[in-house]
């Protein structure tokens, strides 16, 4: 039973994933090790799932995790040290090319804008994603509020920076 259900997660969800790591390290490779490590410790956990959020949201959470453990030892930091914006912090802001061949102009415009990363990881988990607030906001580790707040903050950056290129 264990193995059906892992190997439809698998199938299901590997490549959002992998998307997902890529955007936020910008390194291929890494995110292909990361999402592995995502996989054995779903693998591994699978039994404590309580089914309170969906699948998605939960293989995102671990995802973030994974990422955040990953940049916590690469720069040496304890846990309180470590914001949320360190966490996805990129080291690139160009789009990957997974992104040009399947987003339409306006989600490569997105990527390529001078927003604050957590304003950008909000983006891409609700719209590009397509995540609830609160699916997002259980994935981050943050409050619906957090959430909305931060959605339209980025949200109306958008709107002033293309206010101010049309002009």
């Amino acid at each position: 039973m264990l193995e059906s259900v892992f190997n439809h997660l698998y199938r299901s969800y590997y490549q959002d994933l992998l998307r997902h790591l890529y955007y936020m390290l910008r390194d291929r490779e890494l995110a292909e090790d990361l999402v592995q490590e995502v996989y054995v410790k779903v693998y591994k956990n699978y039994e404590t799932f309580e089914g309170k959020s969906r699948e998605k949201t939960w293989l995102y959470a671990i995802a973030r995790n994974v990422a955040i453990d990953y940049i916590r030892k690469q720069k040496g930091i304890n846990e309180t040290h470590l914001s949320e914006i360190d966490a996805y912090q990129l080291k690139d802001t160009s789009p990957i090319p997974e992104e040009i061949v399947l987003r339409k102009d306006e989600v490569q415009q997105i990527y390529s804008c001078k927003m604050k990363p957590n304003q950008k990881v909000i983006l891409d988990l609700r719209f590009i994603r397509g995540l609830s607030i609160s699916e997002t906001a259980s994935t981050l580790g943050w409050s619906e509020s957090k959430v909305k707040t931060l959605q339209h903050r980025a949200i109306q950056y958008l709107k002033d920076h293309y206010r101010k290129k049309a002009s």
